[in-house]
Parts: structure tokens; sequence; C-alpha cells
């Protein structure tokens, strides 16, 4: 009898405890924002106002975008659309070197009505243009997108069919293989994108996510 009247006594305790402990454990895990503070993980649009492109681009080239949406701080404080963002051309790959073009942007700074913000961002996403794709995981890598396997065989063997025509036709077996060899991997490149650069036009979007916290105003 005595264990089983200590039971509640036990119970009441842990929970006091948990109640204790509780509180310091949540602060932890949901820091508050800053009144001036912009969070990581905010995604905002910008306009591109150069164009980049691999085969004419080179690593340590300058640019700038323009935001097509406000930033709103912690305390509702707003960057209205129209800010300046300079950045640099991070890392180039043409399409001769590896067959994909692909394209890294490093993001520095903003320009605010206080002056200019350092700037931690990176490429999430480049709306609108499918024959693009982003890699978040490969620090924002831009490159050309890929069709799926299927299709581009069935686009392989079409051509190659298309190109063999002429040497069928003259009984010229070695131009008949020739032909379907070239028009093949010429379709194949096309299908899967590989040999085609990659060009981000003026105007073009692109989409921008915080890795860290942007403050606005004086500190």
């Amino acid at each position: 009898m005595r264990r089983i009247s200590m039971l509640p006594a036990m119970a009441a305790l842990l929970v006091l405890s948990c109640a204790a402990v509780w509180p310091a454990f949540s602060k932890e895990q949901s820091p508050t924002a800053a009144p001036n503070e912009v969070s990581p993980g905010t995604r905002f649009l910008v306009r591109l106002d150069d164009t980049l492109a691999t085969n004419q681009t080179k690593a340590g080239d300058t640019f700038t975008v323009t935001t097509i949406e406000s930033l709103r701080t912690a305390d509702g404080t707003r960057l209205p659309a129209g800010a300046k963002i300079r950045g640099h051309v991070d890392k180039v790959v043409s399409a001769h070197q590896t067959g994909r073009a692909r394209l890294w942007l490093t993001f520095d700074d903003i320009h605010t009505p206080d002056g200019s913000a350092p700037l931690v961002a990176m490429v999430d996403d480049v709306p609108g243009l499918h024959s693009l794709c982003v890699d978040f995981n490969r620090e924002g890598e831009i490159e050309m997108k890929a069709d799926k396997r299927n299709e581009a065989l069935e686009a392989a063997a079409a051509a190659a069919l298309v190109g063999a025509a002429p040497g069928v036709k003259k009984h010229d077996k070695h131009d008949a293989a020739l032909g379907a060899a070239i028009a093949a991997v010429t379709a194949h490149m096309a299908a899967t994108s590989l040999g085609q650069e990659l060009t981000l036009e003026k105007s073009t979007k692109l989409e921008l996510i915080f890795e860290r916290s942007l403050f606005l105003g004086k500190m």
C-alpha cells in the first residue's frame, strides 16, 4: 500500500521537473528574430539586370539584380521592391568542357536607404524557364535540364533511321552507317541538352533564398 501511495507524488514531481526544463528547451529551438531582421529561409524574386552566358561569362564577372517584391523584417519594416543587389559569378562550366553547362552565382550586398548591407543568399529557382534547373544541395548550381533517358533514346533511334536513309538509297553501307551514327549522336545531345550553352537573358526572373539573416536599418 505504501508503494502505491507514493506513485501520485512521484508523478507530480516528474511533471514539475518537465515544466522547469521545457521553457529553456523551447527557447533554444525557436529563437526570437530581431526587430530589424529578415529571417534565413525567406524567399523572394529578383530580375537580372545583365545577360549571363556560359560561353561568354567568366568567374569573377560582376552583375546586378533588382528585387521585384518587398522584403519585410520582424517588426514590419519594409524594403520596397526596386532594391539593387550586387553579385559576382562564382564559377562557370561551359558545355564544351563537360558536355553540360553549369553556372554558380554569389550575391554580395543589397542597397538600402541606410546604405549597403551584406547579403548571403543563393539561387533557389529560375521560374518560367523549364529548360533550366537549380540544385540547392550544390550551392545553387544552375544547369541545363536533361530530358528523360527514354525520350533521348527514341530521338536518337529516329534520327539514326533518317541519317541512314541516303546511304541505304545509294546501297552504300558505309555512308548509311556513318550517317546514322552522326544523326543519332546529334539527336541524343539535343534531347539531353548535352553541348548546349546556358544563357540567362537580361530581365530573367530568379528566386533567391536567404542563407543568413539580413538586417535592415542602422545597427
